[in-house]
């Protein structure tokens, strides 16, 4: 496999309406994007947020640390009109990483079909993720965009201002033509759905003619995670406060990181180029000693988010490394 990396989140408008990371110091960014880059043995990192100028300063940070960069801008609700200048914006900013790198990837969004507004019933996220796949909810919906033109103009106007290597953060859901992208890319999670015949399904992603990045791959750090895949962060009460799981949940770290493990072998055999876990940290999901209030078994990242508290093993960092940190590590270092 060509890129062994991990997901960066700067932070972006999270999945209700808030942020997912509200605090964004330099200082701790060039810190853990070292420890991805030394104590991880990552070679990529995909550097995800909707603030450009975030998003700039990290990518900065992971070149500093060695760090190949996937500069990977992630707009949430914008219009498919809002999307041009905005990635316009994004991609001189990527070009100023590419003069540093040429090897930097510009990926364009990720998920917008769902995560931006026009191809699914729904101002809002969490709207258009329940509306997906309810019929009644399309019932006098009237589409205005294809969302095939809207990514052929939106890969057109990165082409005019960034020089390198481009492609998209699709969903598994999406049929894309990847014949203006340079990879192929896919959010592929394993679930108790897919579970039977998940190679076959990377497989299915194989047969455009470009090389196959996956752009996420993960599970939460509960029991059933694994079988929830890319669904496992909707056992939180969003509308509690402060927030609190939706039930009773037991931590299950051996199986994250058996999680990756089994992925990574799948995405080897079916040869991938390369494929990132998701995520470092999910900033916004501290644990808590409190079985109903431990947010972090909500959470994909590879470290647990203590709340303000200061870790141990990293000293000055407010997580701890999870098991998969560990496995994900031992993996990647190898020779």
């Amino acid at each position: 496999m060509q890129l062994e990396g991990i997901n960066y989140d700067t932070g972006f408008g999270g999945a209700v309406g808030d942020r997912s990371r509200r605090d964004f110091d330099p200082e701790v960014v060039r810190r853990e994007l070292r420890i991805i880059a030394a104590d991880l043995h990552c070679d990529a990192v995909r550097i995800t947020g909707d603030d450009p100028d975030r998003l700039v300063v990290a990518a900065h940070a992971a070149l500093d640390a060695g760090l190949r960069v996937w500069f990977s801008p992630f707009p949430m609700d914008l219009t498919p009109p809002q999307l041009l200048p905005y990635f316009a914006d994004c991609a001189r900013r990527a070009e100023e990483i590419r003069a540093r790198d040429p090897e930097t990837v510009l990926v364009l969004g990720c998920e917008m079909s769902l995560f931006c507004t026009g191809f699914v019933p729904g101002a809002f996220l969490l709207e258009r993720f329940r509306n997906a796949a309810d019929p009644a909810a399309w019932a006098g919906f009237a589409r205005e965009w294809d969302f095939g033109e809207v990514l052929r103009d939106v890969a057109g106007v990165a082409r005019r201002h960034f020089g390198g290597k481009i492609t998209y953060a699709s969903g598994d859901w999406e049929e894309i033509d990847w014949s203006e992208f340079d990879f192929a890319a896919v959010n592929l999670y394993r679930s108790a759905d897919n579970a039977g015949d998940f190679a076959r399904h990377v497989r299915n992603h194989l047969g455009h003619g470009k090389p196959l990045v996956i752009t996420e791959f993960g599970c939460c750090t509960h029991r059933g995670g694994a079988d929830a895949g890319g669904t496992g962060w909707t056992i939180v009460d969003f509308e509690a406060d402060p927030r609190v799981l939706n039930g009773d949940y037991v931590r299950d770290e051996a199986g994250q990181a058996a999680y990756f493990t089994e992925l990574m072998d799948v995405f080897e055999a079916e040869g991938a180029h390369g494929a990132f876990w998701f995520t470092f940290a999910g900033y916004e999901c501290p644990a808590d000693p409190r079985p109903r209030r431990d947010l972090d078994l909500a959470s994909y990242g590879v470290v647990k988010v203590l709340n303000g508290r200061e870790g141990t093993a990293y000293p000055g960092l407010a997580w701890e490394p999870k098991e998969v940190f560990r496995t994900l590590a031992a993996r990647f270092g190898r020779p």
